[in-house]
């Protein structure tokens, strides 16, 4: 399958691996079969790859329901992104309609009774309209990032473009979509599956850190855990590139494995003297490099 140059992340995340693609992209092995992204968030390296077999798993329902609404169920979503776009026109002070929006899902039973397209249209205008793109929500799993008074472009036809291309390769490539624990999928993967794991990064105790894509977090423990799966991958001769942060314990935790330091530029801080290059961990359990493979810098305005 050819790859579409338009196919590209849609969502801003976290953590995205926009900006570490050429890093990762010379690290991968040289031949991938099937892809698994457990973790997959923005998907920055699935929609740069295009699998043509692809597990994509996030534990944010949402996030996962927003990717099968976009396969599914397309003209009825841009229908929804439209109506969007003629009520915020509609406002003085757009601001009102994203604190309403946003509290949908303080009323439990409300927010349940939406259906899919209108949840991943709730999401998509969230993402694009919150304070610097942030996915992030509070113990009760409620989405609490605040509004963004800089002018955001929400939709248009360029955007419509990029979504439609989406669209269409997640109806041409066999792509199996689950919301589920990152284990239920490790255990179930095929033999010859390459695994890119992006785990929220592990941030030590004492130190502040952004966690919260999910209403539980990411603990140490869940750390833990995830590094027995790869000693399960690397017994089952699968292979696995993994992201996290440059730490101790993450060092220690991967020591048997192959570590490699790259610079990535934390962009997420609210001050902005907080914000720079930090280094980053990319671990493996092979040693091949690619360097046939090409990438794209992702923008969508």
């Amino acid at each position: 399958m050819n790859k579409n140059n338009l196919v590209r992340p849609i969502l801003h995340w976290a953590g995205g691996k926009r900006q570490l693609l050429g890093e990762l992209s010379l690290l991968l092995p040289k031949e991938i079969e099937v892809y698994c992204e457990p973790f997959v968030g923005g998907g920055a390296l699935f929609f740069n790859l295009q699998p043509n077999i692809a597990y994509i798993n996030d534990i944010n329902n949402d996030l996962i329901c927003f990717y099968k609404v976009l396969k599914d169920d397309f003209d009825a979503f841009i229908f929804a992104l439209q109506e969007y776009k003629e009520l915020i026109q509609k406002c003085e002070d757009e601001s009102v309609f994203f604190y309403n929006i946003r509290n949908l899902d303080r009323d439990k039973e409300l927010y349940n009774s939406l259906s899919s397209v209108q949840k991943a249209a709730r999401l998509f205008y969230l993402n694009r309209k919150c304070y610097n793109g942030l996915f992030r929500v509070n113990s009760n799993g409620e989405f609490n990032a605040p509004f963004n008074r800089k002018h955001v472009c929400f939709i248009n036809e360029n955007i419509i473009q990029c979504l439609r291309a989406v669209h269409e390769y997640l109806n041409t490539a066999n792509v199996y979509m689950t919301s589920c624990d990152f284990e239920e999928v490790l255990k179930t993967i095929p033999k010859n599956t390459f695994v890119y794991l992006d785990p929220p990064y592990y941030v030590p105790v004492k130190k502040c850190g952004f966690t919260k894509y999910s209403k539980d977090g990411f603990n140490e423990q869940d750390h833990i855990r995830l590094r027995k799966c790869c000693d399960y991958l690397t017994t089952n001769g699968i292979k696995f590139m993994l992201s996290n942060s440059d730490t101790d314990f993450i060092r220690e935790q991967y020591s048997d494995y192959n570590i490699v330091v790259v610079k990535a530029k934390r962009s997420i801080n609210s001050n902005s003297k907080g914000r720079g290059f930090v280094n980053e961990l990319i671990i493996r359990n092979y040693n091949e490099l690619r360097k046939d493979i090409t990438y794209n810098l992702f923008n969508i305005n």
